[in-house]
Formats: structure tokens, sequence, C-alpha cells
């Protein structure tokens, strides 16, 4: 249990750093998320990994909601958007994060940033609501590409999932990448309990 905890601080600094490199290109180019927006996290398409669900499972272990929230995990019947967002609107495109501070890479990378073409070249990924919000920007950042260029979203998560290749290694509906670091997590609690309890006799 210790090494999940170890590696969970080491992954939430690389969170850190990540972080503050995209907010401050989304920021420095006007092309920051609308405030209440949750249309990417309604998508049942967005993926991470297991080690990037790793800091959220420990916080809910620690919160003595770890077997709960794998219960309701195990009951969704069909592929859903992130299962802590909560939707402020009946449509479900306004809402908030309700566990922000444990999101994984994707959701500190995402609105806008870039990523390889086919050809190689750095290439902007810019969400729909973003482009239609902030068009001038958007063109702005297109035309400085070249001497601005976006970070690359796949270096950033490289960054976190290089620190465990076991845990890293595969993309994930996010909600199953949640549900396995969940039983992971479990799992290594129960095997300690044992432990300590033969080491008591």
């Amino acid at each position: 249990m210790q090494r999940l905890r170890e590696l969970s601080r080491r992954v939430e600094a690389v969170y850190g750093e990540i972080a503050t490199t995209f907010s401050v290109y989304q920021q420095q180019r006007g092309l920051g998320c609308r405030s209440g927006c949750g249309e990417c996290c309604l998508q049942p398409t967005i993926e991470a990994t297991v080690l990037e669900m790793l800091p959220l499972a420990l916080h809910l272990f620690d919160q003595g909601k770890a077997e709960q929230t794998l219960t309701q995990l195990e009951e969704l019947t069909e592929p859903a958007g992130c299962f802590f967002y909560q939707k402020l609107s009946f449509d479900g495109k306004q809402g908030q994060c309700s566990v922000y501070q444990h999101r994984p890479s994707i959701c500190r990378l995402f609105g806008a940033a870039g990523y390889r073409d086919k050809t190689g070249q750095t290439s902007l990924s810019v969400c729909k609501v973003i482009k239609s919000d902030k068009a001038a920007a958007y063109q702005d950042t297109l035309i400085a590409m070249q001497s601005d260029p976006p970070p690359l979203m796949v270096l950033a998560k490289e960054q976190v999932n290089e620190l465990d290749y076991d845990l890293g290694k595969q993309h994930l509906p996010i909600n199953d990448a949640l549900q396995q670091a969940l039983e992971k997590v479990l799992f290594k609690a129960w095997y300690s309990g044992m432990n300590d309890d033969q080491q008591i006799a």
C-alpha cells in the first residue's frame, strides 16, 4: 500500500507541472474553457490509465468511499461520461467536477493543446465550444503556431504514465480506469491488513 501512495504522490507532482504548462499556454492564447462547461465530461470516449486514476482512488479510499464507488461503477450498464461529473442543467452541458483536485491528466490538458498529425507536424486540438466562443483567439493561435507552438498532450501524458509501465500502459474509458484503480487499492489494503494480522499473531 505504501508503494501505491508514493506512486500517487509522484503522479500528483507531475500533474502540478503539466497543469501549469497547459494553463499558462491557454491563458496566454485566450483559449480557456467556458466557465461551467461540461461537454467533454459527458463523452464516454474520454480515456485515462489506471495510473492516472490512482490519486483519486486513494482519496476515495481515505474518505471511506472506495467500496461504495466501486459498487456503483460496477452497476453502470452502458458507456457513460465521467462518473464524477455533476450535471447542473437539463441537457447536462452545464456542470462541475466533484473531484476537481484529483482529476486525471486528460482533464488538466483538455481545451487547447498540441498533437502530432499524420505527417508528424504539430497541430492544434481545440474543443468546438472554445472554437465557437473564442473564434478570433483561435484564428490568431493558428497563425502563431510556428512561433508559439502548443504543448503536446501526448508528451504530458507520457510524463505521468512512464512512472509505472504496468499501470500506465493502457488507456481505458475513464470510468473503467477508475474501477481498476479502486480494485487495486482495495486489494492492496486487504493484503496489507492480512500481513499485519499475521505479524501480530
